[in-house]
């Protein structure tokens, strides 16, 4: 093997050395992050799941109190409309 052949031959090893340890640091890296991402999801899941304090709850309570107001109101433009009713009958009497 001729020497300009040999350096030829540990040039290229030592930068496919170099790319290997780029890659590995990619790949750790990509590791990492991915982890993270792991928990931040991890994290919106339990709040938007959660039975308790999560947004699909309060969206619940905030639907039920939506619910028990219009209700509220009902009776009482039921009970304005009876008055009126019950006070221009017995004016007329």
């Amino acid at each position: 093997m001729a020497p300009t052949d040999k350096q030829t031959i540990e040039q290229l090893a030592a930068r496919v050395e170099f790319l290997e340890d780029k890659i590995v640091d990619s790949l750790e890296t990509v590791k990492e992050t991915q982890a993270r991402m792991c928990d931040d999801i991890s994290k919106i899941k339990e709040a938007v799941y959660n039975p308790d304090t999560g947004l699909y709850a309060r969206l619940r309570t905030l639907e039920e109190d939506h619910k028990s107001k219009n209700k509220f109101l009902w009776l009482l433009l039921s009970m304005a409309i009876g008055s009126m009713g019950a006070a221009i009958i017995s004016h007329l009497n």
